[in-house]
């Protein structure tokens, strides 16, 4: 081969070796592009997690409050039904639906006009029998009257003077009074009106005492005791409680409930409470020494149970309670605990097991 067809040859083939390098570069660069643009981007290692800030407290036995807790009913010790003894026309009325009474106070006044004339007539009979017996006592001792006629004078005038108290009575009850003192209802008779005996004129209801009357189980039977104190909550004065005191226990027990009938008689102060009115009663027991309580923001309920975070070496981690009986914002635990525990009362549900935590501590 000749050198001219050499050359041409390494001629040739000079363009594809530069190419192929060329091409070689561009992926390199390529390569090195992507991994740049990734560690720009890559998040940075994990580290150690800043402490959450959570309140604590230290768990400490101590005696807390025990209630056997019903649903009850007020009822008014006095209440009556104010009704006339005989018929008459109503003359006048003496007072107004929902005002207060005094024992004694007239309300309904009946036409009286003929009773009272009678009795002035009788007034006058009786007044005759008396001067002729006071004659004949005076005539008697001289002989000249014999003691059959003052026997018989005194008999006059002791029937005279029964009549004028009989035509009394009759009198009084042409009139209706309040038999004590307390709140009136509403008027339902009108001046003019004509009243048999037992037509209602208004409810008479004494405000200054009333019963609480409410159902416990049989097996709170031992429990019961007359003169037992009892909490007493209404929904109309929200915060509020009230004490009353058990006047009476049933002796039967409910043939269809099995519950036993309580009552309780409670002051009422401002006369606040009204009969009829629903009420939660809440029978105080004796305290319940030594128990554990937590609050109730410190009760993680899921399906697995209940727990609470306590805290160990600076680090927060879930313990599986038994929570028992609430009281208020606060509830006894039965078991899971100890005293001296450390546990999270706000916060928890941004702690992670096993996560460090800054505790404030609070009173238990």
């Amino acid at each position: 081969m000749s050198e001219t067809s050499v050359a041409r040859i390494r001629a040739g083939r000079l363009p594809v070796r530069g190419i192929f390098i060329v091409l070689i570069a561009i992926g390199i660069l390529f390569a090195g592009l992507i991994s740049w643009k990734k560690a720009r981007t890559a998040q940075p290692p994990p580290g150690a997690l800043p402490p959450t800030l959570v309140s604590a407290m230290v768990v400490q036995p101590q005696s807390v409050p025990v209630y056997l807790e019903s649903v009850g009913a007020l009822a008014a010790v006095h209440q009556v039904t104010l009704a006339p003894q005989v018929s008459g026309r109503v003359v006048a009325i003496r007072f107004e639906g929902g005002t207060r009474v005094n024992k004694g106070d007239v309300l309904i006044q009946l036409d009286d006009n003929p009773e009272r004339a009678d009795r002035a007539a009788a007034q006058a009979r009786a007044e005759l029998a008396r001067v002729q017996l006071e004659r004949s006592q005076k005539l008697a001792p001289t002989g000249f009257e014999p003691r059959q006629n003052t026997d018989q004078r005194r008999a006059d005038y002791n029937a005279a003077v029964a009549a004028v108290r009989q035509l009394d009575a009759r009198i009084a009850q042409m009139q209706v009074r309040a038999p004590f003192a307390g709140e009136l209802g509403l008027r339902k008779v009108n001046p003019g009106q004509y009243l048999n005996p037992g037509d209602a004129v208004a409810t008479l209801t004494a405000l200054d005492k009333l019963f609480v009357n409410f159902t416990v189980p049989q097996q709170d039977f031992a429990k019961l005791r007359v003169g037992g104190p009892v909490d007493i909550a209404a929904d109309a004065f929200p915060g509020q409680m009230f004490r009353a005191t058990v006047n009476a226990i049933e002796p039967l027990v409910g043939a269809d409930t099995r519950n036993i009938s309580v009552q309780a008689l409670m002051p009422n102060p401002g006369d606040k409470l009204r009969p009829g009115m629903y009420v939660t009663a809440r029978l105080v027991l004796p305290p319940e020494p030594n128990a554990l309580v937590a609050p109730a923001t410190a009760i993680l309920t899921s399906a697995s149970g209940d727990a609470v975070m306590v805290v160990k070496g600076g680090k927060a981690a879930p313990v599986p309670v038994q929570a028992g009986r609430r009281f208020g914002d606060k509830v006894v635990v039965a078991s899971g605990l100890k005293p001296g525990d450390v546990i999270v009362t706000e916060g928890q549900l941004r702690v992670q097991p096993g996560s460090p935590v800054k505790v404030s501590m609070q009173g238990g």
